[in-house]
């Protein structure tokens, strides 16, 4: 979601999910978690039905009116609730409205794993099956397979997962194949990941280093990253080798990379650049002569 007018009324529907949630038990909070969600595959599947309810032209009312007739006696209360709340704000394209509800579906589940003390674990176990489809070139590609039905691909989820993971971890990572970007399934599972850290009021710093990051270490990067960011950081650790040293650091839009093999890199280009400076004419250079 790109437009003010988007990001302002997915807020807005955060917000209400929490005030409905608020009172519901565990059992309520996967119940309205699951019903968004299967509100947000009927608006996927039904194109003319989220252009209405997402119809600018159309008073709030009526578009609010047509929700909760379509919904009466199928969902409950509190999720007919939030739909018709979210059909009543102003979104720039339908599929905004689409994505929103998808979106806050899983604050409901994030909100069952806090209450449960699980969240900790959903973010990390979402982190490393992340990691997981990232480096395993023939699942990357089998999970964005748009050819393949979502069935099938949640299927295999399944299997890789069954009994290893926490329940919302699951159902999270079955999310990535059925409502996130099929071609990029990675980042989707890392924006799960975000969502999660974003739940409990932390940012996720995902550090790549050359070599095992200590206790010392990780305690002084990730207090000097949370003074940046200006919330509670939780740093997620790859081991990449091909670095040589130091780390590379990445918060959100903010990238930092100090690794070695950058500076080399950096000090290469200067290099190259500096013996442009003091070239003779007629005489070639070193990358020139290597070129020919």
């Amino acid at each position: 979601m790109q437009h003010i007018a988007s990001r302002e009324s997915l807020e807005a529907v955060k917000q209400k999910v929490l005030e409905v949630a608020e009172p519901l038990d565990n059992a309520g909070l996967a119940r309205l978690g699951s019903e968004l969600d299967a509100v947000s595959d009927l608006l996927l599947r039904q194109v003319a039905l989220r252009r209405t309810l997402s119809e600018g032209t159309m008073a709030p009312d009526t578009r609010s009116g047509i929700a909760g007739q379509l919904l009466a006696g199928k969902v409950s209360e509190q999720a007919s609730a939030v739909v018709q709340f979210a059909v009543r704000q102003p979104w720039s394209s339908a599929r905004d409205l689409q994505e929103a509800l998808r979106r806050v579906s899983r604050t409901a589940m994030f909100l069952q794993a806090e209450r449960t003390g699980e969240l900790d674990d959903v973010e990390d176990q979402l982190f490393r099956f992340a990691r997981t489809v990232e480096s395993n070139r023939r699942l990357r590609g089998a999970l964005g397979d748009r050819d393949l039905p979502v069935a099938v691909r949640q299927e295999v989820i399944a299997q890789l997962l069954g009994g290893k993971v926490l329940p919302a971890t699951g159902r999270l990572a079955a999310y990535a194949v059925r409502g996130g970007r099929a071609r990029d399934i990675v980042a989707t599972l890392d924006a799960l990941v975000e969502d999660a850290a974003r739940a409990r009021g932390w940012r996720v710093a995902r550090v790549q280093a050359a070599d095992v990051v200590g206790d010392s270490q990780r305690q002084d990067l990730s207090e000097a990253l949370a003074r940046l960011a200006g919330n509670p950081v939780d740093l997620q650790v790859t081991i990449d080798p091909r670095l040589l040293g130091g780390v590379v650091v990445q918060v959100g839009d903010l990238l930092v990379d100090s690794s070695t093999r950058h500076r080399l890199n950096e000090l290469k280009e200067h290099l190259l650049a500096s013996e442009e400076d003091y070239r003779i004419p007629g005489i070639p250079t070193r990358r020139e002569a290597t070129d020919g």
